[in-house]
């Protein structure tokens, strides 16, 4: 069954390890690098058929060397990913996915804090042009956006956030809601046209601050949002650093029984993460996850949560007819 992963952060583990900085690795193979949970190897044997890459910049990282990390992580994306590798294909319209042919891979650019362009929109243009099509406003921490899920002042968005939302919308370009503070949460609710949880649980599952409460997920059935599970033991499972596939399990059932079998994505969170589900150790595991769903679920709402419901939103759905 076809795979639709809306998270990863590989291009950080590639950008890293040019710079000498992931252990004593000098540059990793994206093809079959060990290191990479989304490696080419291991995303083919997934059955992964559209795998978004983040771009992330760390929060340590000085202010002026941020968007220099940006393109270095973009330019490692077409020099690692997609020069090197035929069977990856850039989706930098949606329009695209309707060409993607058997075996291909598409694979998107998303921006992971706006940190990377401060309050410069030039610079935001340029990342719409590079293909950009999803974009959270914020990490944990805060930013001229708004505030990030562990800034402990917990505000929404600024003016500026929300004329960044409104440019999503009018170049069709989701607006993340993962990472978010609840207040900021709401705000994009009220203003973004496409908005999605890349990488996001349930709170009434695992009270953690990176999920989302019922409130929260029923406006994002409500305003045709994407909820996409995130496979980190600690957002799955309270005061666990292991988790079982039953437990991931439990939020899809969560999210099915507040009416959102038709929003239920994957968001793996794969490259971003140090411990795993046991069984979901990286993309080559989805097999396992989709057999496990289809004792519970019919084929066909398995097929939604694997890839159908994502390539029914209105959204693409508009863009690949």
């Amino acid at each position: 069954m076809k795979i639709v992963d809306t998270h990863c952060d590989a291009l950080l583990k590639l950008q890293l390890s040019k710079r000498g900085q992931y252990g004593n690795q000098l540059s990793l193979d994206f093809r079959t690098a060990p290191e990479l949970q989304t490696n080419l190897f291991r995303l083919t044997k997934g059955n992964v058929m559209l795998q978004f890459f983040a771009v992330f910049i760390p929060p340590h990282v000085p202010s002026d060397e941020k968007w220099q990390h940006a393109l270095e992580q973009i330019d490692l994306f077409h020099t690692e990913i997609i020069n090197k590798n035929p069977k990856m294909k850039h989706i930098k319209k949606w329009n695209e996915l309707a060409s993607l042919k058997p075996g291909e891979i598409g694979a998107v650019l998303t921006l992971e804090g706006a940190d990377a362009f401060g309050n410069d929109l030039m610079k935001l243009r340029q990342l719409y042009r590079f293909g950009v099509l999803s974009i959270g406003l914020t990490w944990n921490n805060a930013n001229l956006c708004a505030d990030g899920a562990e800034e402990p002042r917990g505000g929404g968005l600024t003016l500026f956030g929300k004329e960044v939302v409104q440019l999503n919308n009018a170049q069709k370009v989701f607006t993340d809601v993962a990472h978010s503070t609840v207040n900021g949460f709401w705000d994009i609710i009220e203003h973004a046209d496409y908005p999605i949880a890349s990488h996001c649980n349930a709170r009434a599952i695992c009270n953690h601050p990176r999920n989302l409460d019922d409130e929260q997920i029923k406006a994002l059935i409500t305003n045709n949002g994407l909820i996409h599970v995130v496979f980190y033991p600690p957002f799955i499972h309270k005061d666990k650093e292991e988790a079982q596939i039953d437990d991931l399990l439990k939020h899809i059932e969560h999210i099915c029984a507040l009416g959102g079998v038709q929003n239920i994505g994957f968001g793996s969170d794969f490259d971003g993460i140090s411990n795993f589900v046991t069984g979901l150790e990286d993309a080559s595991s989805y097999p396992t996850l989709i057999e496990k769903l289809l004792h519970y679920y019919s084929e066909d709402e398995v097929k939604g949560f694997s890839y159908q419901n994502f390539l029914e939103h209105h959204m693409v759905k508009e863009s690949v007819q």
